[in-house]
């Protein structure tokens, strides 16, 4: 049992130092384009059973987080809801997709997440149905913004954000620790946004 246990902190430390790493990528970062595609060309399911189509938010930035319920930075659901209650009048949408990737620590059912984050956060703002975010069976958004970026911006851990512009383009990425509401974030945000 100790052996477990300190082997599931172990891996837990491991994979927090890698997502602070030099290889996260951070901040606005530039495309390579040779995928030829963008944003808008994915779609998701919502955690409502409803499509989500980004090409419907053409014209507008999207910040898409990866997100897990049972996380130590679980408490950014409230910074993002901050954020969408700040910008959403002036066209930013978050987008929440909830990952069982990292840690198991999304373990639910769409419907208990739902729950969990309407009753805990007061979220508002649209979510996917849980996603793969990594490896060759992540969702295509996900195996896009690596192909895009390079390996160094797929998501090291959750909470996990990524801006795209108003075409669809990929502009800015940061990992966990970097809390959404961060002044590093909303100057991106506020440079896509009218004024």
């Amino acid at each position: 049992m100790r052996r477990t246990t300190f082997s599931i902190a172990l891996a837990a430390v491991a994979a927090l130092l890698w997502s602070y790493g030099p290889f996260a990528a951070h901040g606005r970062i530039q495309t390579s384009g040779r995928t030829g595609m963008t944003a808008h060309a994915f779609t998701f399911t919502g955690i409502d059973g409803r499509p989500i189509a980004l090409a419907d938010w053409k014209g507008k930035p999207v910040l898409v987080v990866n997100t897990a319920s049972q996380c130590g930075f679980t408490p950014q659901y409230e910074d993002l809801e901050a954020l969408h209650e700040r910008y959403n009048g002036r066209g930013l949408v978050v987008l929440g997709v909830p990952s069982n990737d990292f840690g198991g620590q999304e373990p639910g059912s769409n419907s208990q997440i739902k729950a969990f984050c309407e009753a805990t956060f007061g979220i508002e703002f649209p979510m996917t149905e849980k996603q793969t975010v990594v490896g060759a069976a992540a969702h295509p958004l996900f195996r896009w913004i690596a192909a895009e970026a390079g390996e160094g911006a797929a998501p090291r851990w959750n909470f996990h954000k990524y801006l795209l512009d108003g075409e669809g383009r990929l502009v800015g990425a940061w990992p966990s620790r970097v809390r959404p509401g961060s002044a590093e974030i909303t100057a991106e945000i506020e440079k896509l946004l009218p004024r």
